[in-house]
């Protein structure tokens, strides 16, 4: 299967290019500002040659020493002028290039926000971040040194050969006799760095994929002994990025020296027979040094536009990935209407959903929850019981029968605020580098520094943190990893209880911390829980027992409703799971 990472592209899209084009819009003036600049010092690169041709057959001959001055001081003026045009175009393309990389991988970011759960299922995270790094940087270069600059080359191209053929048809044909082979040398090169900068790309791709699955897994390398074998891993794509690296150093290695050799050819052709005309006094010795500055400078642009080429390829190729992703539709989005969501009775109505077609995880599932009741949801793994939380919160969409809040499809509310309904504890807690006292209230100021303390200290979480060394304003590594799963875990009852959402979801909330800290957060939850509804999913019974009703969900299915007493004396599912869990094993 063919990654996007492998993507090479054409080397000319013109839909591309248009698409590229359109973001340098907000900036044309700059662009047009840019262009002029480059073509004013390539007219003024065209300017040294026919000086120094004055000077050789007029001022020298005749010595005319105030004409000599009057021709170097041109000379000065001509250098001080192309190096302020050059300052002025290379400046402004670099700004313009960081602008665009700054919309540019804003506007990616917008798109990673906006994509669903299931898109991130299926995309590495390593892959994403290339798009949004090495990527960017790749469009950045045909911005600043690509798509205005190839102006200036050919425009230098056109105006040095207009200048060999109107100084001397005869010999500029003689200097355009070696052109076959700048074209055989530069179809070469383009051929073969093409393959190369694709194999490049792939193998970079790979390094940062892998190098981000296995350091955010270091903890897993470590306890399993996996460090020499992710490390020959490692070894075996890095070479391949290495070797490909070097073949596309062969192809540079001989192309630039080659039209070295074409020029040195061309100004030996013109030496030889230019030379014997100047002899026969059919041509000038002037026209003749001339002939030979200009053929050196004909060769350069020619090197620049295939350098170019291999930056427009990369722009080509990382530009049909960029605009794949940004190009991604969004499959959970508000709906139009944006019906406004409410916190009231909440129902699944013959909800049916699967991961992968074919494989339905929840079949055929039915059930309300009433404002304020308390709902718990038990079951084996792999039962269905986070699928209702990702349905309910939209991570995914149902695919059969509808979710509803007070009558509602949950499709037809406006995203933001129906996730504004509800508060969520996870098993696995996620925090941000910043304070403790930002990982709490999450960047939203409405969540005051008194709403932070209060609820801290109403889950129990003053207890380490009055510990730290500048409480709530104590740093947080990444993935808070200076905390223990405990202390993490107090944090995001915190933080639920800070946002005070009328809807709280429980995920395993308590699977993750010890005996006596469970104990802390059931004190804690008897006051989060209080005049809300609250959605648990458990495994441990010993957590839900006091909850006013139990599902008990098998193999997709709904298979039990009802008090924990009550379910007990069925003696179906969840007795059997009760068992399970509090009965000690026969024999012990």
């Amino acid at each position: 299967m063919t990654h996007d990472d492998e993507i090479v592209g054409k080397a000319y899209d013109a839909r591309l290019m248009r698409r590229l084009l359109t973001y340098l819009r907000p900036y044309r003036r700059q662009v047009g500002l840019a262009v002029a600049a480059i073509l004013a010092h390539s007219a003024l690169e065209l300017a040294p040659p026919y000086l120094t041709k004055i000077v050789i057959d007029q001022y020298i001959p005749a010595g005319d020493l105030s004409g000599l001055g009057t021709i170097a001081a041109l000379f000065l003026l001509t250098v001080l002028g192309a190096f302020a045009l050059e300052y002025l175009q290379t400046s402004t393309m670099q700004i313009i290039g960081q602008r665009i990389m700054f919309d540019l991988r804003m506007q990616i970011h917008a798109r990673l926000q906006q994509l669903d759960i299931r898109f991130y299922d299926r995309n590495p995270v390593g892959r994403l971040m290339t798009r949004v790094t090495s990527d960017v940087d790749a469009l950045n270069e045909l911005f600043t040194a690509g798509v205005v600059a190839v102006f200036g080359d050919a425009f230098t191209l056109v105006g040095i050969m207009a200048v060999l053929v109107w100084m001397d048809w005869r010999l500029a044909l003689v200097a355009f006799s070696v052109l076959p082979l700048v074209a055989w040398f530069t179809e070469w090169f383009r051929s073969n760095v093409r393959e190369s900068y694709r194999q490049v790309r792939m193998w970079l791709a790979r390094i940062n994929a892998f190098l981000q699955e296995r350091i955010t897994g270091m903890a897993t390398v470590h306890l399993f002994r996996r460090e020499e074998r992710d490390f020959a891993a490692f070894e075996q794509i890095n070479r391949h990025h290495r070797d490909a690296n070097i073949r596309s150093i062969l192809y540079y290695a001989v192309f630039y020296p080659a039209i070295e050799l074409v020029s040195a050819l061309a100004s030996a052709l013109i030496i030889w027979i230019g030379g014997g005309w100047v002899m026969d006094d059919r041509l000038t010795l002037g026209s003749l040094v001339a002939f030979l500055m200009y053929a050196q400078r004909f060769f350069r642009p020619i090197s620049d536009m295939s350098e170019k080429f291999n930056v427009l390829q990369g722009a080509m190729a990382s530009s049909e990935r960029i605009f794949t992703l940004i190009d991604t539709p969004v499959a959970i989005a508000s709906n139009a209407r944006a019906v406004r969501a409410t916190s009231g009775v909440i129902a699944f109505d013959h909800v049916t959903f699967a991961y992968v077609e074919g494989e339905p995880v929840l079949k055929d599932v039915s059930f309300r929850v009433m404002p304020g009741e308390r709902i718990a949801i038990v079951g084996a793994t792999g039962a269905g019981k986070t699928t209702i939380v990702n349905l309910l919160l939209r991570f995914y969409d149902v695919q059969e029968g509808r979710i509803t809040i007070d009558g509602t499809d949950i499709r037809e509310m406006d995203l933001a605020e129906l996730r504004s309904l509800f508060g969520l504890v996870l098993q696995d807690v996620h925090l941000f580098s910043g304070t403790v006292a930002g990982n709490v209230r999450l960047g939203n100021d409405a969540v005051t520094d008194e709403a932070v303390a209060a609820a801290v200290k109403a889950v129990h979480a003053d207890t380490f943190i009055d510990r730290l060394p500048n409480g709530l304003e104590t740093a947080v590594v990444e993935r808070g990893a200076t905390l223990s799963v405990g202390q993490k875990q107090l944090l995001s009852f915190a933080r639920a209880l800070a946002f005070n959402r009328p809807v709280l979801i429980l995920d395993e909330a308590t699977s993750s911390v010890d005996t006596g800290t469970e104990l802390l957060i059931r004190d804690a939850l008897k006051v989060i829980m209080a005049g809300r509804t609250t959605i648990a999913i458990a495994h441990r019974l010993s957590t839900i027992q006091g909850m006013d009703r139990i599902l008990v969900f098998h193999k997709g299915h709904l298979r039990e409703s009802g008090t924990h007493q009550a379910l007990l004396a069925e003696r179906g599912i969840y007795h059997r799971l009760y068992q399970l869990q509090f009965q000690p094993a026969a024999g012990t």
